[in-house]
């Protein structure tokens, strides 16, 4: 069954995400580090990306509106962290899975002092993603880091949240079943999930602990 839901999720990937010409070169931690703070200072807030959205534009619209619900006790364990933390998301407006998560964060991000985000396109944010691959082994959108205030890396979030990717490869769809179960799930969970991860690694971060990459 896990071996099918795999097969299922490559060809899916392969299908939905953008075409990404890869590296043949491979790139050591300290190179990606020290182009981090460049690439985030290149980016646009999300209001800005909101605005420009032309593909799925009324579910990003739709979902910025749902993230107003966000969660409060999660909101209060974000306030409680403190610090300075930037939020760097490599994202297309046709994705599926960054429509169902950044606007979320977004929320979050607008509701909790010290935090800030940026999102770029898949060509300026080309070595985040390389770097950052699936599972399977794809670049994908949308890939997230979380970084603290002197831009190193210390969180990152590769397409979907953990508990969605669990629940795809635990029900074994088919590749012609997982978008719409997957938009189904994102639409039930309204970026409860996606939050979550992003809560535990600021908290996991301001502690000294090592990266989480969910």
């Amino acid at each position: 069954m896990i071996s099918l839901a795999v097969a299922a999720l490559l060809s899916w990937g392969i299908l939905e995400q953008p075409s990404v010409v890869c590296s043949d070169v491979a790139r050591s931690p300290s190179t990606l580090d020290n182009e981090l703070q460049g690439i985030y200072e290149s980016g646009r807030p999300y209001t800005e990306f909101l605005s420009s959205a032309k593909r799925r534009a009324e579910l990003w619209i739709g979902n910025t509106e749902k993230a107003k619900d966000i969660d409060l006790s999660l909101l209060a364990r974000a306030k409680a962290v403190g610090g300075s933390w930037r939020l760097l998301a490599v994202a297309i407006d046709s994705c599926s899975d960054s429509v169902s998560t950044i606007p979320y964060l977004a929320q979050l991000v607008d509701m909790v002092d010290g935090l800030d985000m940026r999102v770029v396109d898949p060509t300026t944010g080309l070595s985040v993603m390389e770097s950052h691959r699936t599972l399977d082994g794809r670049a994908s959108t949308p890939t997230i880091l979380l970084l603290d205030e002197d831009f190193d890396e210390v969180g990152c979030f590769i397409e979907r949240p953990p508990a969605l990717k669990d629940w795809i490869l635990d029900e074994g769809f088919s590749s012609q079943e997982i978008y719409a179960q997957k938009m189904e799930w994102y639409d039930r969970d309204m970026g409860y999930h996606t939050v979550k991860v992003f809560v535990e690694m600021l908290e996991a971060a301001a502690g000294g602990a090592a990266a989480i990459c969910g």
